[in-house]
């Protein structure tokens, strides 16, 4: 899985452009959001086929402005502040998170901006938890 940035113009029917847009060609969006951002939406989407998924929508006019390496981390949703515990290791391995949400089975996704390190420390708290 991967992230998708894109770039949306902030007016009516964007997002459905985009949604008919992957739908039409069989890709899933399997968790993300958009956030406005004055004249324009930046989106974030988990996709499994992120090449694919950037063609279609650049054919539709839609720009992608890149595709991102995920962390995809499961949180125990008993356990209240595991966001910020899992949140605060990263930052004390001096990981920035870019972008965060959660997909469709509840897993916390980060963007991060030192993959390696975060996916390592990903891999850690899986073993403590």
């Amino acid at each position: 899985m991967k992230d998708l940035e894109i770039i949306l113009e902030n007016k009516i029917g964007s997002l459905a452009l985009l949604g008919e847009t992957l739908g039409k060609n069989k890709i899933s969006l399997e968790g993300g959001g958009v956030f406005e951002k004055g004249d324009h939406s930046i989106a974030h989407f988990l996709v499994e086929e992120p090449e694919r998924a950037k063609e279609a929508l650049l054919q539709a006019g839609i720009n992608v402005s890149r595709i991102n390496n995920v962390v995809i981390q499961k949180l125990r949703q008993d356990v209240p502040g595991q966001l910020g515990m899992f949140c605060r290791r990263l930052a004390d391995a001096g990981v920035n998170i870019l972008t965060q949400y959660s997909d469709h089975s509840n897993h916390l996704i980060i963007v991060a901006d030192n993959y390696e390190k975060a996916k390592q420390v990903s891999d850690e708290w899986m073993t403590e938890w």
